[in-house]
């Protein structure tokens, strides 16, 4: 007899069903949230497992990994996907009634593959994303400094970030409380600026020592935090059939509505990978608008934009450049600079 589970993953604890291949509930139990845990209950009710499921989430790729190890059928399946199911079949939602009904999806088949990353690209993924966070928080100091002390009538103007702590000295001087309030955020300010130069240098080395990203640094637009937010992301390049899926996976493409008579195409789908969408569009846009090495791909975005528009060509060029990464990384070439756009995108 073959048995199919089905996982539901809090932190603490996880509901595990386990039905048999016709659909009767064989075991429900909730175990901690731990790899071993839940391979010693799966072992003890049986051997033959068909597949076990478990959702996307924060946990599941160490889940996965270490129920694969084990030698378990696991199969991490798209949320949304096993949300919109459930929801249709539920009236009450708990986590035993998830458990069960993730099972039944199991055994029949009705559900989304998603791919879990492996540990070396989550490490990069965590690099960009430390980076991205102490960023976004530099700006959001320098940016509440300006405005809390415009009013009281004291404004920064234009100044360089090496310059910005002694003009907010210079400002709040003789204004001893001000003095008081902003010095623990000059000090923040300057720790933080020192910790990101840290995290980015130790990007900078990540790449510098990685023969992908360099070779996708060879495209125009394409730089150090692009390449390996593009290498991250993608992990994989084997698990797109083809390189015009990247465009879509991660929502360059456009979203359409058809319904009886409504049939019509509207803005970018937005799915998938946030940062690697930002980063390709910042890096199009790079391309379109200033001045560097010409090339046939900025020439395309170029007549692209008299046709439909400046953002328009550069959402198209960020597509574009997804698919023309991919093909670099899976045949090994870097970009090609001449006037033969079909050769390099093939």
């Amino acid at each position: 007899m073959t048995y199919f589970v089905g996982l539901d993953v809090s932190v603490l604890e996880t509901a595990v069903c386990v039905v048999d291949d016709a659909g009767k509930v064989i075991c429900e139990q909730k175990v901690p949230s731990e790899p071993d845990d839940i391979v010693t209950l799966l072992t003890s009710i049986g051997e033959d497992y068909g597949r076990v499921g478990i959702e996307a989430g924060p946990l599941s790729q160490w889940l996965v990994n270490g129920m694969a190890e084990a030698g378990l059928p696991v199969i991490c399946v798209e949320t949304r996907h096993m949300k919109s199911l459930l929801k249709a079949q539920q009236i009450n939602k708990s986590d035993r009634h998830d458990a069960c009904g993730i099972a039944q999806m199991m055994r029949v088949g009705l559900f989304r593959p998603v791919h879990v990353k492996t540990l070396a690209s989550q490490e990069k993924r965590m690099l960009l994303t430390a980076r991205k966070l102490v960023q976004r928080k530099m700006l959001d100091v320098d940016a509440d400094l300006r405005g809390t002390l415009r009013n009281f009538g004291l404004k920064v103007g234009a100044v360089g970030q090496a310059g910005f702590e002694t003009r907010i000295r210079e400002l709040v001087e003789g204004l001893p409380t001000l003095a008081a309030i902003v010095e623990p955020m000059l000090t923040i300010r300057r720790v933080m600026r020192q910790e990101f130069s840290r995290l980015h240098k130790m990007l900078l080395n990540v790449v510098r020592h990685d023969p992908v990203c360099q070779r996708l640094m060879t495209a125009p637009g394409v730089g150090a935090v692009v390449a390996l937010t593009y290498r991250a992301t993608v992990d994989q390049p084997q698990r797109f059939v083809h390189s015009r899926a990247v465009g879509a996976h991660i929502g360059l493409t456009p979203r359409r509505h058809q319904s009886g008579e409504i049939d019509y195409d509207g803005g970018i789908s937005k799915s998938g990978d946030t940062m690697l969408r930002t980063m390709l569009y910042e890096a199009a846009q790079i391309l379109l608008t200033q001045r560097g090495k010409w090339s046939w791909l900025k020439a395309w975005g170029m007549r692209v934009a008299q046709r439909r528009g400046q953002r328009r060509a550069i959402v198209a060029v960020a597509r574009r450049l997804a698919v023309i990464l991919h093909r670099m990384w899976t045949d090994g070439t870097d970009f090609r600079w001449g006037s033969e756009p079909a050769t390099a995108i093939a």
